[in-house]
């Protein structure tokens, strides 16, 4: 079976696992664009939310504190893997019912919560090792809603930034949607030239 998010799920994985392909052993020191994270560690971070929502689908218990490194041998081949598990977890219906009992929201906005990490921390990855990224643009879509929503509290709690000004109009209509949503997130377009 499928649903709307694993969908979601399954249009934005492949794009963040070509990035996570992409860094070099040589880039995992570099800064980016999430404040106090090096490539390394934004890449544990995206682990660590890939291997946790899935047990977040099931209305498991998750445990944020524990801070594994999951850059052992052949951590690219298991990224994708462990991707591949997250959106079999969201295809199952009943992952989007009712409340979650570890995160005290919706299961359909924490599933939401999964793909935003995939897409913005794609970019983030991609901006920070110098590659390309273009996101899926249905994600994003999606995903301008659910930054709206989840928006105040998230700035509250650290988790975004202040909202950056809006991007400069942009001719190609998915990326200016790209541009907006990573401005709403607190993001800089001309990272890293802007501290």
């Amino acid at each position: 079976m499928a649903t709307q998010t694993s969908d979601l799920l399954a249009a934005a994985a492949p794009r963040t696992v070509a990035v996570v392909r992409g860094v070099a052993d040589d880039q995992l020191h570099l800064p980016t664009p999430c404040h106090d994270y090096s490539v390394r560690d934004l890449l544990n971070h995206l682990f660590q939310v890939v291997v946790n929502f899935q047990d977040l689908a099931a209305k498991r218990p998750v445990e944020w504190s524990d801070k594994p490194d999951h850059l052992a041998d052949g951590w690219r081949d298991r990224f994708e893997v462990e991707t591949g598990r997250l959106i079999a977890a969201w295809s199952d219906p009943a992952s989007l019912e009712g409340v979650s009992p570890g995160m005290g929201m919706p299961q359909a906005t924490v599933g939401g919560m999964a793909l935003l990490d995939l897409t913005v921390h794609g970019w983030d990855l991609a901006a920070a090792t110098g590659q390309p990224y273009a996101p899926a643009p249905d994600a994003v879509t999606e995903l301008h809603g659910l930054v709206e929503q989840l928006g105040p509290t998230a700035r509250k709690m650290g988790v975004f930034a202040d909202p950056t000004p809006d991007p400069a109009p942009d001719p190609d209509p998915e990326l200016q949607s790209l541009h907006r949503l990573l401005a709403r997130t607190g993001r800089s377009l001309t990272w890293p030239a802007t501290p």
